[in-house]
């Protein structure tokens, strides 16, 4: 990297980047890492990681040119992390089970912050992807009580909130109608935490197999000889069902 940014000889396009042009191929780069753990692929994995570890070196190098830290700033700030955040394991400490470790872990990410949260909702960084973001406020907000105490309270929310969205939709009033649509997708982001499900993964899991349904059905289509203005609604419910049979 070095020599990809060195000024008389390196890349002209790696010489113009910036931490925030750079910001968005980070990004890019950890959902393949995701991509690839969710399609049990190992060897995409071994590429990926190297992807995303090129995206941190990137980063430290341009830091080290502004005379800000070094890669080697980087790893050994997060190796004096990972000592601190564990004395059951480095110390003399003891935890009774990851329940009350991640309890333990939230304490002193707390302490260790030099400007102490004001609010419970401060910090979860806006620029999250919104479904990840919910989930985080959701389990902020449970952190001081602000929850269901089980998952019939918060599977009553869904339903509360379909309804409010069907409302909004017999109005025809799109601002109504969007704010609804949000307060239902959120109702089923804090579901999925009172089921203890991903709601990230699961979404992940429906594109999937939407996918794979999809082109199951759009190849039976082919071999049927025929094009897709052959087909009525119908038709194609009939022929998702063959193909949900088909993939499961």
């Amino acid at each position: 990297m070095a020599a990809l940014r060195n000024p008389d000889r390196g890349c002209p396009w790696d010489l113009e980047q910036t931490f925030a042009s750079i910001g968005a191929y980070t990004l890019e780069e950890a959902y393949e890492v995701v991509d690839a753990i969710a399609r049990e692929d190992l060897d995409a994995l071994k590429d990926e990681l190297g992807d995303l570890l090129l995206q941190v070196v990137y980063h430290a190098r341009m830091a080290e040119e502004a005379g800000a830290f070094a890669f080697g700033d980087v790893v050994a700030a997060i190796c004096d992390k990972m000592i601190r955040r564990h004395p059951h394991v480095f110390g003399d400490e003891r935890v009774a089970d990851a329940e009350a470790q991640t309890r333990a872990w939230n304490a002193l990410k707390e302490q260790e912050r030099s400007e102490p949260r004001t609010g419970t909702l401060d910090g979860v960084s806006v620029a999250l992807p919104a479904l990840v973001r919910a989930i985080k406020l959701g389990r902020r907000a449970a952190r001081v009580g602000f929850d269901w105490p089980d998952r019939d309270g918060v599977r009553a929310k869904v339903d509360e909130e379909l309804g409010e969205l069907d409302a909004a939709v017999r109005s025809g009033d799109r601002g109504r109608v969007a704010a609804e649509l949000g307060d239902a997708l959120f109702a089923l982001v804090n579901l999925s935490r009172h089921l203890d499900l991903d709601a990230e993964a699961c979404l992940r899991g429906a594109n999937a197999r939407f996918e794979r349904r999809f082109r199951t059905l759009e190849a039976n289509v082919k071999a049927a000889g025929g094009g897709w203005e052959h087909y009525d609604l119908e038709a194609l419910e009939a022929l998702w069902r063959d193909a949900k049979r088909q993939t499961g």
